[in-house]
């Protein structure tokens, strides 16, 4: 059955997206604009964000740049405070790699390295980068990062991502409890399977008509900003996008 909570009403507020150029990046951005946000969508392919970006004209921004470079997020730090007055209420840990699927034994070191450098410290420059305009415009202002449920119960072949996805989940938990006086909430966000060029390029012989689409993933991503998942003492959820879709 699909969770009930009021949408959050962003108006005035800024945002940002990782990985913001596709996919569920792109859905998320979408939706925050639609919401009122002004908008941050980040990557290392300029052509994709310029092309999410035209589907908002004027109300989102590109920024190009590596999630594990430290040197580039503090400039996108530098961008958002300037724009903004130095706040930033969303933060959307979006961005990721898969890595090759093969067991941990076979797994080649140079792309176990890349996942986590990605996925894992991407996560933590990008948070650390941007942490000071969340407590700026705390409380309510919230960070959601993405996992997934390999990063829960970890399944042969899933190698390096599934373990990026477990430090994720990890990440999430000291964020939250560090950040809990502070009134920044910190959450983790399971899509499970969505018809992405991820989800294709780890299951080829999958029908992408079978899973759900990027925007069917919004409602949970709408739930981890809303009233009803604020408060220190709702803040560190990690939650299943598959209970804030439409049953049936």
């Amino acid at each position: 059955m699909r969770r009930h909570f009021t949408p959050p009403v962003l108006s005035g507020r800024a945002a940002v997206v990782t990985g913001g150029g596709s996919g569920l990046g792109r859905a998320f951005a979408l939706a925050l604009v639609d919401a009122g946000a002004r908008v941050w969508i980040v990557g290392r392919r300029s052509l994709a964000l310029e092309e999410t970006a035209s589907l908002r004209s004027g109300q989102m921004h590109t920024f190009v740049g590596d999630v594990a470079d430290t040197g580039a997020m503090e400039s996108l730090a530098a961008t958002v405070s300037a724009a903004t007055g130095g706040e930033l209420s969303v933060l959307v840990n979006n961005a990721g790699v898969l890595g090759p699927r093969a067991p941990l034994t076979d797994y080649p070191q140079a792309e176990f390295e890349e996942v986590f450098r990605v996925n894992v410290f991407g996560v933590s420059i990008v948070t650390r980068a941007l942490l000071p305009l969340l407590r700026k415009a705390a409380p309510g202002s919230t960070i959601v990062s993405l996992s997934s449920g390999v990063g829960r119960m970890g399944r042969a072949q899933w190698g390096a991502y599934a373990g990026s996805k477990f430090a994720v989940e990890g990440l999430t938990q000291v964020w939250a409890d560090e950040l809990r006086d502070a009134g920044v909430a910190v959450h983790a966000l399971n899509p499970g399977a969505t018809r992405t060029a991820m989800r294709a390029e780890a299951k080829p012989d999958e029908d992408p008509l079978t899973l759900p689409a990027p925007a069917d993933i919004v409602p949970s991503l709408l739930y981890l900003l809303s009233a009803e998942a604020s408060g220190p003492e709702r803040t560190g959820q990690s939650v299943d996008a598959r209970d804030f879709m439409e049953a049936g």
